[in-house]
Formats: C-alpha cells, sequence, structure tokens
C-alpha cells in the first residue's frame, strides 16, 4: 500500500495559507561550465533532473486524499508526472542584476506549490550579468523528512565539475490504488496500528487549534496573553500577507573566524551577534526603544546526535531540534552580546549532542538545502506567540560545488515566514563565504534593505573590536555595494 503521510506533514498542508505558504526555498547562482563549450541551458537542467529524480522518488509522488476523508492522505505515484511542469524557464532582460533577481525571487516564493501534482518546482533564471544563470527552488515542508526524503539541491551538486555516473533511471509509474484499495488500508493499517487513528485526530485538531492537546490549547490562550505586551512593542510581529520581499546579504568566513578567535565562542555564535547587532541598528532606524532589557526571541534549529550514534548520517530528520536564543539588542556592546549569545548555546553544547560543523559537512552527499529544509519543519511545529524571528544556520562546505560542470558561485537560503512573523533569517556558510537569505512580509518590511546593510555594519562593528580589523584591506574583503542592496529591496 502507499505510504501514508505522518501527522507532522499532514499538520503542513493543513496549516498552510495563502498568506504563509509552507515551502522552503534556495538561490543558487552559478557561471557557465569550466569544461566543454556547450555551456548550461533549459535543457541541461531538465536532463540534470531526468538523471537524479530517482534518489528522491517522492519528487514523483502527489497527495492522495482518502474518500470521505477520514483517514489521512497518500503519497502515489503521479501517473502524469512531467519533469517540464515542475523545471521552468525564466531570463531577466540582460544584463539582469541581482536586484531584479531578487525581485523574481520574491514573486516565486508568493506563489503555493499545485496539490494537484508533486510539491517542488525548480526555475532556470538566463541573462544574469557576467553570463550567469540561477537556479531557484522549492520543496513544499511536507515533502522532506531527512530520513526517506532528502532535498532535491542534495542529488544534483556535484563535488568536482565532472558529473558523477547515475544508473539507467527505468521508473514507471505506479497505478493509483482504487477508491476500495485506499479504504482497504486505512482499514488494514488501523489493524497493525491502532494509535494511528489517535495520532490521526492529534493532527486534525492541530491543524485546527495549532496545539496538539488540550493542554498546549489552554496553554497557547495563556501564553498568548502573556506574549500580547511583548508582540505589541515588537515591529517583527505583523499581520502576515500573502507577499514577500527578499534581499541578500555576502560575508567573508574568515571575518567571522577572526571574530571567534578574538572573543571565544563559535562561528554560530559570531553569526547570532551579527543578527542581534543588526535587529538593534533596525529598530534604532525606526526610532524603537532598545533599552537594556530588550531582547529579540530567536527559534534557531540545531543540528544533534542521537544517543546511539557517535556520527550523524545522511537520515538527518530526528536530528535537528529547536533551540531558543534570546538576541541582546538592548546591549550597547558588540562582545557583550556575543558573550552572552555564546552563554546561551553552551547550554546546547554541554550536553555533549551538539554535531560539529565539521561534522556535518563530513556527510556523504551532503548539501545545506535538506538541513535548512529540516530546520525550517522544527521551526515551524515549535515557534509560539511570544517568538519573534526564525534562524536557521547551516554550515556547507568549503570547497566549490558544481551543478553539470557548472560552479556554485553563492547559495541563498529561503526560509518560509511563521504566522504573524515579519521576517526570517536563513544562513549557509559555502566555499570561504557566508550568505544570507532575508525572507520578510513585503507590506510590513518595505524597509528590508536598511536591515541588510544593519547585517554588514554589524559584522564590521565586531570586526573593529578584534586586533586583526587593521588587515582587513589585505584579505580582499570588500563591502556589498550600496546601490545593490537599496534595489534589492525596493
Amino acid at each position: 500500500m502507499p505510504d501514508r503521510l505522518t501527522s507532522l506533514e499532514l499538520t503542513f498542508l493543513k496549516a498552510e495559507s495563502p498568506a504563509t505558504p509552507m515551502h522552503v526555498g534556495t538561490v543558487d547562482i552559478f557561471e557557465p561550465p569550466v569544461h566543454g563549450d556547450e555551456g548550461f541551458d533549459y535543457e541541461s537542467l531538465v536532463a540534470l533532473i531526468r538523471d537524479r529524480i530517482a534518489f528522491v522518488p517522492r519528487y514523483r509522488q502527489r497527495v492522495q486524499q482518502i474518500p470521505g476523508r477520514f483517514a489521512g492522505p497518500v503519497w502515489v505515484d503521479d501517473e502524469e508526472f512531467d519533469i517540464t511542469f515542475h523545471v521552468r524557464r525564466s531570463a531577466l532582460p540582460r544584463p539582469g542584476t541581482h536586484a531584479q533577481l531578487l525581485e523574481l525571487v520574491a514573486r516565486i516564493m508568493s506563489r503555493r506549490l499545485d496539490r494537484a501534482r508533486p510539491l517542488w518546482e525548480m526555475y532556470l533564471v538566463e541573462g544574469l550579468e557576467g553570463d550567469r544563470f540561477a537556479i531557484i527552488a522549492k520543496s513544499h515542508q511536507a515533502l522532506v523528512d531527512g530520513n526517506s526524503t532528502v532535498d532535491i539541491g542534495q542529488v544534483v551538486l556535484d563535488a568536482t565539475a565532472h558529473p558523477r555516473e547515475t544508473p539507467t533511471d527505468t521508473w514507471q509509474p505506479d497505478h493509483p490504488p482504487s477508491a476500495l484499495e485506499l479504504l482497504a488500508g486505512v482499514f488494514a493499517d488501523a489493524t497493525r496500528n491502532p494509535s494511528a487513528v489517535l495520532e490521526l485526530a492529534r493532527a486534525e485538531m492541530t491543524s485546527l487549534t495549532g496545539s496538539s492537546s488540550v493542554r498546549e490549547v489552554i496553554g497557547d490562550v495563556v501564553g498568548s496573553l502573556v506574549a500580547q505586551r511583548h508582540v505589541q512593542e515588537s515591529s517583527l510581529h505583523v499581520k502576515t500577507s500573502g507577499q514577500r520581499r527578499f534581499t541578500t546579504v555576502q560575508t567573508d568566513l574568515e571575518d567571522y573566524r577572526t571574530i571567534r578567535a578574538a572573543h571565544g565562542g563559535t562561528v554560530n555564535d559570531v553569526i547570532l551577534a551579527v543578527v542581534a547587532g543588526a535587529f538593534r541598528a533596525w529598530m534604532m532606524t525606526r526610532g524603537e526603544g532598545v533599552g537594556p532589557t530588550r531582547s529579540v526571541r530567536s527559534v534557531v534549529p540545531v543540528s544533534i546526535r542521537d544517543d546511539e550514534d557517535e556520527e550523524p548520517t545522511t537520515s538527518l530528520g530526528s536530528r535537528v531540534i529547536a533551540s531558543s536564543v534570546n538576541l541582546p539588542v538592548g546591549e550597547n556592546s558588540p562582545v557583550m552580546r556575543l558573550h552572552q549569545i555564546s552563554y546561551q548555546t553552551k547550554v546546547h553544547k554541554d550536553t555533549g549532542r551538539a554535531v560539529s560543523a565539521r561534522s556535518l559537512v563530513g556527510i556523504a552527499g551532503f548539501a545545506p538545502t535538506t538541513l535548512h529544509a529540516l530546520a525550517a519543519r522544527v521551526a515551524t511545529t515549535t515557534v509560539r506567540p511570544i517568538d519573534d524571528v526564525v534562524i536557521t544556520n547551516v554550515p556547507g562546505p568549503q570547497f566549490p560545488l558544481y551543478a553539470q560542470g557548472a560552479p556554485m558561485l553563492a547559495s541563498y537560503p529561503v526560509v518560509p515566514l511563521m504566522p504573524g512573523q515579519g521576517l526570517s533569517v536563513g544562513v549557509t556558510s559555502y566555499d570561504g563565504k557566508v550568505y544570507y537569505g532575508l525572507n520578510a512580509d513585503r507590506t510590513a518590511m518595505p524597509d528590508l534593505a536598511v536591515f541588510a546593510q544593519c547585517v554588514t555594519d554589524a559584522l564590521d562593528e565586531l570586526l573593529d573590536t578584534t586586533k586583526g580589523s587593521r588587515n582587513r584591506a589585505s584579505r580582499g574583503r570588500k563591502k556589498p555595494r550600496t546601490s545593490t542592496t537599496k534595489k534589492a529591496g525596493s
């Protein structure tokens, strides 16, 4: 019988609305292949996906409802699967600017996926300045669980410019089960696992109330009353619209290592301190109060090691948990902000279950897209009304990756917004750089470009506190062009 959607996957489907699409995205920028004269075009991307999609069979399956909907839906093969429907072509007027690309990303990410088809899309965007191109991908949160299914971005990238050999794909879709077969499957599941009925009921309750037990329902009511004052004081809590605004920030990984060496903590701590400094400066531009006790409540998914495992594997679904970090935006000293954040994250590290960045990057075939998807899943199920922002930080490989021989120059995550939140922050470190993807509600954050500039300013502020700050020019560090950043948020 077909696999039945879990209660968590069902919750993602039912929680989706026009204002809160439940998909995770990435924006990868490439330059033409270094070998061969054929270049990279739409046909190349379609051929690449066709060769690799066998590694992610869920990407050829759609959601099938049970007659009467008294049981959870199942995954079935899409008999009419059309790869050209999911892999699409777009272009910018040459030479396309980065700001124009970001406007296209915002519009693509604002649209929900078609429930009648497999829940993913990928766009080849041609015409970028410098003869570059971009690949925009989005996958529904119900799709990527880190166990049976990884993100498709994990299988299309190679560690060398020479694509790896893949076996011949002989896939043929199974005939979809009839209504009678679907009903028989429900009774069989109930016989084998009676608790599945209760699990489905809990999922239905979650979709209606946002909580999975009566205690949690009452807790949500009380928590909402307690959080009401905090929410009213924070410009990060908004009435989420269906439209998005997206911009990016590119920084040097070596700068974070310099700060870590001077002040302690981890690179992740430094990134959170930079985000805290950016929030402080951005709030001041808005005329908001940043008194000594002011903080931004962030949900930061982190990777853990299972008790029985010494090293993480590619089955990462149960190895990502949510951690709460209060970003001390009321603290004037950037170094003290870093120390306060390091103190909070040390609790997680002291458990002995924390997975190091080196271990994550060492996973065979690892690409950051899967962990960003898992982090977003965890954040969606754990975020509270009082939480201000979701921050996902995933370490990537410090060497180039390739798509059909085309070198990937940059990779920006697009983390979905939770209901009532105006901004999400995705961070990926890759090949010596740290890339920020800032996804915001279009109406609530018209000044997203200002926040992006505050990120680079906060990094500079921390870097200036280190003895090595005088040597930045020798490393060739360049500040992002202000004009480009402003256009991105316009």
